[in-house]
């Protein structure tokens, strides 16, 4: 008989799996909720020295009161960081342990790092320390920690209703990871409505970040779930019946064995003349006198030690050649987008990139094109909302147009390109929307647009049929080189006018 430990979201408690335990249990499995202490009926009237590791002794607690000699684990969103703390103390007693909707945590993250809203990290900035409570979300708050997908509204005013304050220092207190918990078997169930996807975890893995190497492994596997941050309450009955699939080993392997062939670009381009200065290349056309400029930004989060590096891969080559051999300065730069907190400094590497190609004098200066892709779509935004009189047309390539619902509250409002193109006046803006795309990210472009409408903005369209996220090495087809040539054709009329 399998037996499940389960432990839930910050503000919750045991009580929140209630239909999940009935499904589980008819199901013939053990299922044992937790109630963290200062949470549900173990609320207290303070937080004071309640930490994560009184969370971590209340999930030993747990694992110790089971009478099965083996017990799957289950953390959902924040419950991740005491079940994997609890794990390294009971390695031996733990089959599996279920990443619900939850992140990827290493040894020494605080909770704090993942929590997608911001109005906690406000709260306790710089305050590590702290003993206070923070208060649960409001009625209408709950959004901000992930997508409420498929939640009826009687279980969302439940939600509320019990919901209890969180101590400070389980957010702020870092985690102690075991070395041997990375031996153990795991299950990722990720909520597609909420950000995110098998899709999505093997287009990260296959970056090469370090951190991510160890879900290739046959003892990780995945599901999917059609729905928000919240599965107990949206869809219990499957979230049951996954939760079985994972203990018995069912689920997903990411097969990434074979090796890539060699990336190119979907246009054979000629090679032009390249300069690096820092961050930032130019590729350089055949003309006399200053050109315009079209300065292409990379997406991300990429991992520092990435290589190679965006501005030297085929597709950002490709582009930057491209725009060269159409008469214009074609600027690549790798900004430091190395994490979810690091838009703030990416936009500061772009903003300085634009400073430094415009005081070149082959560059004329007061005819330049911003060109963003994937996850630095988010970076536009500053430039939508005051655009410079020498900001000819902005462009964006299968961008993320919105942070996603799953995204620590570290993303600073002002990333918001939704709200940014409302003061964008009549700057153009030519977006590239690819058909296949990821339904997690397309959801942001609809959302974008819908805002586009409202205030007339110049949007142009190009869609590209049948063609996935990053089509320039993926795709090379009639419909993707002529929607690369027509979204720049339109750039270079921009920049021309």
């Amino acid at each position: 008989m399998t037996a499940f430990v389960l432990v839930s979201e910050a503000f919750t408690g045991g009580w929140i799996w209630q239909e999940v335990i009935a499904g589980l249990r008819s199901a013939g499995a053990e299922a044992h909720p937790v109630t963290l202490t200062g949470l549900g009926d173990r609320a207290l009237p303070a937080g004071r020295g309640i930490d994560l590791e009184t969370h971590v002794e209340d999930v030993v607690r747990a694992i110790d009161g089971v009478d099965a000699p083996e017990v799957v684990l289950v953390g959902h969103g924040y419950g991740i960081h005491p079940v994997l703390g609890a794990a390294g103390r009971r390695t031996g007693r733990v089959a599996r342990i279920v990443y619900l909707d939850s992140g990827l945590p290493q040894d020494g993250d605080a909770p704090l790092k993942v929590v997608p809203d911001p109005t906690v990290h406000e709260l306790l900035a710089g305050r590590e320390g702290a003993d206070e409570l923070v208060p649960a979300p409001a009625l209408d708050g709950w959004g901000r920690w992930g997508s409420l997908d498929g939640v009826p509204q009687e279980a969302l005013e439940r939600l509320s209703r019990l919901a209890a304050p969180q101590p400070a220092g389980t957010f702020t207190q870092p985690l102690r990871l075991a070395e041997e918990v990375q031996g153990l078997p795991t299950t990722g169930v990720l909520c597609t409505a909420n950000g995110s996807s098998i899709e999505m975890v093997e287009a990260f893995v296959r970056l090469g970040d370090p951190r991510l190497r160890a879900l290739v492994d046959p003892r990780v596997s995945f599901f999917e779930l059609p729905t928000g941050h919240w599965p107990m309450l949206s869809c219990p009955a499957e979230l049951a019946e996954v939760l079985t699939r994972a203990a018995a080993g069912e689920g997903h392997r990411l097969s990434l064995d074979e090796q890539p062939q060699e990336a190119t670009f979907l246009l054979n381009v000629p090679e032009r003349p390249r300069e690096r200065v820092g961050r930032v290349d130019l590729h350089l056309p055949d003309a006399d006198g200053p050109r315009p400029a079209v300065v292409f930004v990379h997406g991300g989060p990429f991992p520092a030690g990435l290589r190679p590096t965006p501005r030297d891969s085929a597709t950002f080559t490709g582009y930057g050649r491209y725009a060269a051999s159409l008469g214009l300065v074609g600027v690549t730069v790798d900004h430091r987008l190395h994490d979810l907190a690091d838009f703030g400094r990416a936009a500061e590497d772009v903003a300085a990139a634009v400073e430094l190609v415009r005081a070149d004098p082959r560059v004329d200066g007061e005819r330049v094109a911003l060109w963003f892709f994937s996850g630095g779509g988010l970076l536009s935004a500053d430039w939508l909302s005051a655009p410079p009189s020498w900001l000819r047309c902005v462009a964006a390539t299968y961008p993320v147009l919105a942070p996603m619902p799953n995204w620590p509250g570290t993303v600073p409002d002002r990333f918001r390109p939704a709200k940014a193109i409302q003061r964008a006046g009549r700057l153009p803006f030519v977006l590239t929307r690819v058909e296949l795309e990821r339904p997690e990210i397309a959801a942001t472009v609809v959302g974008f647009l819908t805002a586009a409408e409202k205030c007339a903005a110049a949007v142009e369209i190009v869609d590209v049929p049948l063609a996935h996220h990053g089509f320039e090495t993926l795709d090379h087809t009639e419909e993707t080189r002529g929607a690369v040539e027509r979204a720049m054709g339109s750039v270079l009329e921009h920049l021309r006018g």
